[in-house]
């Protein structure tokens, strides 16, 4: 395979991680196959630039200056909320001569900004979805996997999901053994599917304020194989059905169901992931009832059955 240029734009209030992790991935790859990528960072001008962190990174070049790249990624971070319109312009300029055009968190509102996402299927951090697609409607707003690829763009959700969107390109240019053993070096999984739900039921719904409800929530993660009917849990909150599924609602932000769904989802998976035991078995443990319950609520929401889930994402043990 002919060397690819990997290039990084960088900006002042860039997130530091969105930066390295994907490069320690690109940058581990080359080590496993000397020639196979070019590292480059850049600014607009070439000076140094502070991260959200505080962390200073000097770049290797100024945007001006650097060649055509074949994979041209964007990080996230603090300093795309106003982002220098010199930047959007360079973007908007060169996004469409790279053979890949990447973005990691919110470096996709950078390439929405510049007209590159219009009409296309992209993510971003959970936190920014809602705002991606409410300031770039000719976007494809999908807030629910950590990658998605569309033709020759790809982007990612929050922070280390560009580590595994990395590796999924290494994979793809120099397939899994490679990548591999980059995963191990870096001692993350090789492979969580793009359609990898970005956060749990408790990340992605909000703590109660009263007691009553927050006890509730800490029961159905406790106990997801028992009867999680709002009846049940109401009786439990000492509230009518009615009440209890209304208040539910406002503290928390989603309906008791489909708290409990993500609950059930999130503990199948982590069974599927750590453990040996069977699809039965975890389909009983995770309060699914039977195996094609199951299924059918993992082909749903991830696109996925349970045994390809597990084939994709449980760790092959390490010789």
């Amino acid at each position: 395979m002919a060397q690819r240029t990997v290039l990084f734009v960088l900006f002042d209030g860039v997130q530091s991680l969105d930066l390295t992790g994907p490069l320690e991935v690109f940058a581990g790859a080359e080590k496993h196959r000397p020639g196979t990528y070019r590292i480059r960072t850049a600014s607009l001008d070439g000076g140094p630039v502070r991260a959200s962190s505080g962390l200073t990174v000097v770049p290797d070049a100024s945007l001006a200056d650097v060649s055509e790249p074949h994979t041209l990624l964007v990080p996230g971070g603090e300093g795309t909320r106003a982002p220098r319109p010199e930047l959007v312009d360079w973007l908007r300029t060169h996004g469409p001569r790279a053979e890949r055009l990447v973005s990691v968190c919110t470096g996709a509102i950078l390439l929405a900004g510049a007209g590159l996402l219009d009409g296309r299927r992209a993510t971003t951090h959970w936190a920014y979805c809602d705002k991606l697609a409410r300031d770039h409607p000719g976007v494809r707003v999908d807030p629910d996997p950590i990658f998605v690829r569309d033709g020759h763009v790809a982007t990612s959700a929050g922070v280390t999901s560009g580590i595994d969107l990395a590796l999924a390109l290494v994979e793809e240019d120099l397939g899994r053994d490679v990548a591999l053993g980059i995963a191990r070096h870096l001692v993350v999984f090789l492979r969580r599917p793009g359609n990898q739900a970005q956060f749990s039921a408790q990340l992605a719904a909000q703590t109660a304020r009263r007691e009553p409800l927050r006890d509730v929530q800490r029961w159905i993660t406790e106990h997801p194989d028992t009867d999680l009917s709002v009846e049940t849990l109401a009786a439990r909150a000492s509230l009518s059905p009615r009440h209890f599924a209304r208040a539910f609602q406002a503290e928390t932000g989603m309906t008791p169901g489909r708290y409990v769904d993500r609950v059930r989802l999130g503990h199948a998976r982590r069974l599927l992931e750590d453990t040996t035991d069977g699809v039965e078995e975890i389909s009983r443990a995770s309060g699914y009832g039977t195996p094609e319950a199951m299924r059918r609520a993992f082909v749903k929401t991830l696109g996925a059955a349970p045994a390809e889930y597990r084939r994709r994402f449980h760790p092959a043990p390490a010789h």
